[in-house]
């Protein structure tokens, strides 16, 4: 069945606003998500902004990054299957990330 990344991006500050309780429920929101037979994988990134490779000069360059323009940063992603992608998309619709204000971008899993 081919397969599809949830990239979890966020760009408002929503889930850290939330009260200790609220973090739970939310917490327990994207548990229950990972638990869906439809779900094969999926990890929340670490808070650091890692490292940037790129060719320089012929050589490869490594900085700190990314520090781009854009609003919203990658926070996570998930695996999911679905039998096409509006299939794939219709399934994310439901994502708890969305309740929050975050956004969810589907990707199709080359070669599944």
């Amino acid at each position: 069945m081919p397969q599809y990344m949830q990239l979890l991006y966020d760009n408002t500050p929503a889930l850290r606003s939330l009260s200790p309780e609220e973090m739970q429920k939310a917490l327990e929101k994207y548990m229950a998500w990972s638990q869906k037979p439809f779900t094969k994988g999926g990890k929340r990134l670490a808070e650091d902004f890692g490292r940037i490779i790129r060719p320089e000069a012929g050589k490869p360059r490594v900085t700190d990054g990314p520090y781009s323009e854009a609003k919203e940063v990658l926070g996570g992603f998930y695996l999911i299957e679905a039998d096409s992608y509006d299939h794939a998309v219709e399934l994310s619709l439901g994502h708890p990330h969305l309740e929050y204000g975050g956004v969810v971008e589907v990707r199709h899993v080359f070669g599944t």
